[in-house]
C-alpha cells in the first residue's frame, strides 16, 4: 500500500498546484481590467468619430479667422489711408470703393467665422468630455496592471515552491504507480489521480455505473482501477 500513501501524496500536490495555478490565471483583477479596457476601447471609438467632426471645422475656422482678421487689418489700412489722404477726388474714389469692397468680403467673413465658431464649441466640448470620461479609466487601467503584475509574480514564486515539493513527491511514487499516473495526467492535463466521492470521480465529476463502482471497492492489495470516464486512478 506503499504506493497508494504515495500518489495520495502527490494528487494533494497537484491540486495544490491547480489551485494556485487557476487562482493566478483567474485573478478577479483580470476581470475588471477587460471591463476597463472594453470602456475604453468604445471611448476611443467615440473619440474618433468625434475627432472626425471636430477636426475639418477646426481647421475651416481658422482658415475663416485668419482670413477675416487679414481682411480687418486690410481694412484698417484702407480706412487709415483714406482719413489723412489729401489726394484728389479720383484717387479718394478708388480708395473708397476699395475700402467698400474689402469692408463687404470681411463682414461676410466674420459671419463665416462666427458660423463656424457656433459650429466647433460643441464638436470641441464633445472631444473634451470623451477625454474627460478616459482619464480615470487609464489611471485605473494602470493601476490594476500593476496590481495583476504583482499577484503573479508572488503567485508564481509559490507555484515554483510547490513544484519543487510535488516533483519531490512524484519521484517517491514506484514504478509503475509513476507512470501511470504520468499517462493519465497528460491524457486529462491534470492530476493523473482522484478520489471516489458519493459514487463520482472527483476529478471529472461522471458518476461511476454500478459494476466499475464494484470493481472500484473489490479491488485489493493496493491494486488500482481507472476511472472509465477520464482514465485517472482512482485511490482508495
Amino acid at each position: 500500500m506503499e504506493h497508494v500513501d504515495a500518489l495520495r501524496s502527490l494528487l494533494e500536490a497537484d491540486r495544490w498546484c491547480e489551485r494556485v495555478r487557476g487562482q493566478r490565471d483567474h485573478l478577479p483583477e483580470h476581470t475588471e481590467l477587460t471591463d476597463v479596457e472594453g470602456q475604453l476601447r468604445a471611448l476611443l471609438a467615440a473619440l474618433k468619430e468625434a475627432q472626425a467632426l471636430h477636426d475639418p471645422l477646426a481647421a475651416s475656422y481658422k482658415t475663416a479667422h485668419e482670413t477675416a482678421a487679414s481682411l480687418s487689418q486690410r481694412r484698417a489700412r484702407l480706412q487709415a489711408t483714406l482719413d489723412a489722404s489729401t489726394a484728389g477726388a479720383r484717387e479718394l474714389t478708388s480708395i473708397t470703393h476699395e475700402l467698400e469692397t474689402v469692408s463687404q468680403a470681411c463682414s461676410e467673413a466674420e459671419d463665416a467665422e462666427l458660423t463656424l465658431l457656433l459650429e466647433l464649441e460643441p464638436a470641441a466640448e464633445r472631444v473634451d468630455t470623451i477625454k474627460r470620461q478616459a482619464q480615470p479609466l487609464v489611471a485605473r487601467r494602470a493601476e490594476l496592471q500593476g496590481t495583476i503584475a504583482g499577484l503573479v509574480e508572488t503567485l508564481d514564486d509559490e507555484l515554483r515552491s510547490l513544484t519543487v515539493d510535488r516533483d519531490a513527491r512524484r519521484a517517491a511514487v514506484p514504478e509503475p504507480w509513476r507512470s501511470r499516473y504520468d499517462a493519465a495526467a497528460k491524457r486529462v492535463g491534470g492530476a493523473g489521480a482522484a478520489f471516489v466521492d458519493a459514487g463520482r470521480c472527483d476529478g471529472c465529476r461522471i458518476a461511476l455505473a454500478p459494476l466499475d463502482l464494484d470493481r472500484f471497492k473489490a479491488a485489493g492489495h493496493g491494486d488500482l482501477v481507472e476511472c472509465p470516464s477520464c482514465g485517472r486512478l482512482l485511490l482508495p
